[in-house]
């Protein structure tokens, strides 16, 4: 059973620059994405079978928007996500 209570970031990077992000959100249970779903703005919400967004993959980190992803996130009852849980992200 896989559990994180708060959400974490895992970032990938390239000579120094983040290439990629990965930003696991709070769940309890099965994390497996059955589903995803492009959101836009270099976002793709990944969701459990139940349909609980269990994860937001950002393949364009410099391009990244918290605004945008917290009124995503909003959509589907899930709490903001804060500046600190993506410091790594160039904003």
């Amino acid at each position: 059973m896989t559990t994180n209570p708060s959400p974490f970031l895992e970032v990938t990077y390239r000579r120094g620059k983040p290439l990629a992000a990965y930003l696991y959100l709070r769940r309890r249970g099965e994390g497996h994405s059955a589903k995803t779903i492009d959101v836009g703005n270099g976002m793709i919400l990944d969701l459990a079978a139940d349909g609980r967004p269990i994860g937001v993959e950002i393949s364009a980190p410099s391009h990244f928007d918290l605004r945008l992803l917290n009124e995503v996130l909003a959509a589907y009852g899930v709490p903001p996500v804060g500046e600190n849980e993506i410091r790594p992200i160039p904003g």
